[in-house]
């Protein structure tokens, strides 16, 4: 019965030794991915979109309302609240504009990185199986430290599954 205690205290460290972790740089991979340089460039031409619209919409506030200012002294009680009503709801709308295309942008950036991160996700299970390692961690992930000469650096591989360089 000792024996068999003193062999298994003996033995469970070793197994402890035994397993296998790994680590991986996940922003680097992402950005080596062509739907990632695709991804960005539809986001940044949506949000140019956006920024034209948004320009726009600016300049026609200016221009009313320096007419506004210019003509403001001989302008009629009645004539003068509607403008100053008009020139109040298209500065709301302007700024409604700008929440919204703020929203709908992050929502694009969301919907777009998601995919990409699920691909990604999945080539580290694959070749987190087929290495054996128990855990694969994301150096990028903000985990305090990381022991890079206790594990493998499996980048490459996860690269090597996604097709990337």
């Amino acid at each position: 019965m000792k024996k068999t205690i003193l062999t298994l205290l003996v033995a469970l460290p070793m197994s402890v030794f035994a397993q296998k972790f790994a680590h991986i740089n996940s922003a680097e991979i992402i950005q080596a991915m062509p739907e990632y340089t695709t991804a960005q460039t539809e986001i940044q031409a949506q949000a140019k979109l956006y920024e034209d619209e948004l320009k726009r919409m600016q300049d026609e506030l200016k221009t009313k309302m320096e007419d506004y200012q210019k003509n403001e002294a001989t302008m009629v009680d009645a004539i003068k609240q509607r403008r100053q009503q008009e020139l109040e709801e298209l500065n709301n709308r302007l700024e409604q504009y700008y929440q919204t295309s703020q929203q709908d942008l992050q929502k694009l950036q969301q919907t777009k990185l998601a995919a990409i991160s699920e691909k990604v996700g999945k080539a580290i299970k694959e070749v987190g199986d087929a290495g054996g390692y128990i855990y694969v961690m994301d150096t990028t992930s903000g985990i305090p430290y990381i022991s890079t000469t206790l594990s493998t650096d499996v980048t490459a591989q996860v690269k090597a599954k996604l097709g990337v360089k």
